[in-house]
């Protein structure tokens, strides 16, 4: 992008300084036929090199979303489109992560670009684990990782089971790895070789060789970043304007300092969902860009009609935070829909409680009452029951003992029981308990549904995943060549 950005302001600023000695309309006709020759195209947005890595026509990602929500066919249809999907695996159990993973494989080419979603597990490093060993079986070849506050053995077992000296002694690796973050101390993890204390962990229990533990400090840990900036689901709230520059800064103080072949690109994720905010990322020198909330509201989305319907008519105001269910004691925050849906307010209330009272029975008899007939439709007794047996099928004993003898962690276990039973409602489709639904999304969703108002797009029946990365794409190119267009005017109006 960079590159073509330089050579149309070479060609523009020649077009102005021959035009200096001719009448006004001359200069206008021939700034405008020299334009053309240099139009922007939707092709040449973002970095050519990351095109050709990944076998991309356009430099567009669409991220992973929970439980699916980014679905094998999202996935199927984006390669098939030329771009690049990550099939969405938080939360899920790995056997069905891998029967989506052997279906998109019978349905797509080698040379067709598509990755799966790796979102980090604070709660069980062991199926972090065996969650990549799982995509090392299959040969997945480009991962997401989301979510991570520091470098995990998953991903360290990832990268290097991948590496590999080209013909000139580089080392390269084979297992790509986009990480997608929103602090710079993160960031810092990524562009950073592995970590030597887990390299040699991994080599102790012979999940790598000693050529690959060897080699691991000449890369980087990821092929490139997408910063995300305010988005659906979990969320920094970060400024695009921010944190951009400020991590695109460290990559290149990184570069500097390793000298390493290869330099990480960097994308910019979250709020885009129309050509002015693609093209403002593009112009702030993003690589790529990465669309997630607006993707939720298409037929592909693996997400019910219910809430489809409901995304369909959102506006930007339409969102609100909430603490995220899988960190509730932390106060992380999740962004989520507010319109037509209680969920946001009963939420941020449990959490209010969490903090105020140290166990269930020490809540005002009121409040019990409220919880279990009004948010819970059960009682405290039922919904632990059911969270023990999940906690003991899912091989964590320790995690229930615990409850079982400290009671402030057993309400805060009771309350993380709403946060997934919420989302499990929302993939449902329940329409007497939308008031309940819990639905990541963003306010891009919001501005997306006020740009194609009136247009085809406007009904969800009639967005497909594919046809959303195209229109968006043309349209940020057409718009960006209609700003130079601008700036080209009032340049030659103020000479």
């Amino acid at each position: 992008m960079q590159h073509a950005i330089d050579h149309e302001n070479v060609q523009l600023t020649g077009v102005i300084c021959e035009q200096k000695h001719n009448n006004k309309n001359q200069q206008s006709t021939k700034v405008t036929n020299s334009f053309d020759l240099a139009k922007i195209s939707p092709n040449n947005l973002g970095c050519a090199n990351f095109r050709k890595d990944y076998g991309l026509k356009y430099a567009y990602l669409a991220g992973g979303m929970y439980r699916g929500i980014a679905s094998k066919e999202l996935v199927i249809a984006l390669a098939n489109a030329g771009v690049m999907g990550f099939l969405g695996t938080g939360g899920r159990q790995l056997k069905d992560i891998e029967q989506d993973i052997i279906h998109i494989q019978s349905k797509l080419t080698h040379r067709q670009a598509y990755g799966i979603n790796l979102v980090a597990n604070l709660d069980s490093p062991d199926t972090e684990l065996a969650t990549v060993e799982l995509y090392l079986q299959h040969g997945i070849k480009c991962i997401e990782a989301a979510a991570f506050i520091r470098i995990t053995p998953a991903l360290v077992l990832y990268r290097l089971q991948g590496l590999y000296q080209d013909e000139q002694g580089n080392v390269r690796t084979h297992n790509k790895l986009i990480a997608k973050l929103s602090r710079p101390e993160v960031a810092n993890g990524f562009l950073s070789p592995a970590p030597k204390q887990i390299v040699q962990q991994l080599l102790d229990d012979h999940k790598i060789t000693a050529e690959q533990a060897k080699l691991s400090q000449s890369i980087f840990m990821c092929d490139d970043i997408c910063v995300e900036a305010d988005s659906g689901g979990h969320t920094d709230r970060g400024q695009p304007a921010v944190l951009l520059p400020a991590i695109q800064s460290l990559r290149d103080q990184k570069v500097a300092e390793f000298g390493f072949v290869h330099s990480p690109r960097i994308g910019l994720g979250g709020g885009i969902g129309t050509p002015s905010a693609a093209a403002a990322a593009f112009m702030m020198g993003a690589d790529f860009i990465l669309t997630g909330s607006i993707n939720q509201c298409t037929v592909e989305a693996g997400t019910s009609d219910t809430v489809k319907h409901m995304l369909q008519h959102i506006n930007v105001q339409d969102t609100e935070y909430a603490p995220a269910g899988d960190m509730f004691e932390s106060g992380a925050k999740v962004q989520v829909l507010k319109k037509g849906s209680f969920f946001a307010a009963r939420a941020n209330k449990l959490f209010q409680l969490y903090q105020q009272y140290d166990s269930l029975d020490a809540l005002p008899p009121r409040i019990q009452a409220q919880l279990q007939d009004k948010y819970f439709n059960m009682s405290f007794d039922e919904i632990w029951q059911q969270t023990k047996g999940y906690l003991l099928a899912s091989k964590r004993p320790h995690d229930a003992e615990r409850a079982e003898k400290d009671d402030k962690y057993k309400m805060a276990r009771v309350f993380r029981w709403y946060f997934a039973h919420s989302m499990k409602l929302a993939f449902s489709g329940d329409e007497q308990m939308r008031v309940n639904f819990q639905v990541h999304t963003g306010p891009a969703l919001g501005a997306f549904n006020q740009w194609v108002k009136g247009t085809e797009l406007e009904p969800w029946q009639n967005r497909h995943v594919d046809k959303v990365a195209e229109k968006l794409m043309q349209d940020t190119a057409e718009l960006m060549n209609a700003k130079v267009q601008q700036l080209l005017a009032a340049n030659l109006a103020y000479k």
